[in-house]
């Protein structure tokens, strides 16, 4: 009998010393220990056509709703435009800087009460520096100080690339300018 308990006490102590050791190990989180493979910065400026500056416009909307028109952006928080833009983006904040690519794709302002739009677009590097693009999308709630979109994808340089994008706006300028500082982390580099 003496030894049966033995026998049962050494057993429960080892599935105990299993188990919270385990789940200590399990407690730690991979992702969040993680270090960026490749971090970059870059600024992107976007002019908004507003009917007389079709010269220097790097973005036009392309869709408006009924109430609305496709020259001024829409009224109660620009809610169901869509916006094509190709933007420069350079190294600093200076709009006359050389850029080192554009920034292309489109937004949609997508809430009736909150000023927010959803962005889908690529960087396309055209520089001695950097070949290929950087994909991202996601959803941007404009009137947060930092937001974070996704990075889905690239090519060239930056094939197969995922991480995250924190979006700062930089300067604005009534509707018709804005500039965006972009710090983004790579988490998977090929």
């Amino acid at each position: 009998m003496q030894t049966m308990r033995a026998h049962n006490l050494i057993i429960s102590l080892f599935f105990l010393i299993f188990f919270v050791s385990g789940s200590s190990a399990m407690a730690k989180d991979p992702f969040r220990a993680r270090k960026p493979c490749r971090r970059l910065v870059f600024y992107f400026h976007d002019i908004i056509y507003n009917g007389k500056n079709s010269k220097n416009a790097t973005a036009a909307i392309v869709g408006a709703p009924a109430w609305g028109n496709k020259t001024i952006l829409g009224g109660q928080n620009h809610f169901g435009d869509l916006v094509v833009f190709d933007d420069p983006i350079t190294l600093d904040n200076n709009l006359h800087s050389t850029p080192v690519g554009r920034a292309q794709g489109f937004y949609i302002y997508d809430k009736k009460d909150i000023f927010t739009a959803w962005l889908g677009f690529s960087f396309v590097f055209n520089s001695t520096e950097h070949k290929g693009s950087i994909n991202f999308a996601g959803a941007d709630p404009l009137m947060n100080k930092t937001r974070d979109i996704s990075v889905v994808g690239g090519t060239g340089d930056f094939f197969m690339a995922r991480g995250i994008a924190t979006l700062m706006t930089d300067a604005f300028e009534g509707e018709v300018y804005f500039r965006l500082r972009v710090d983004i982390k790579l988490y998977e580099c090929w």
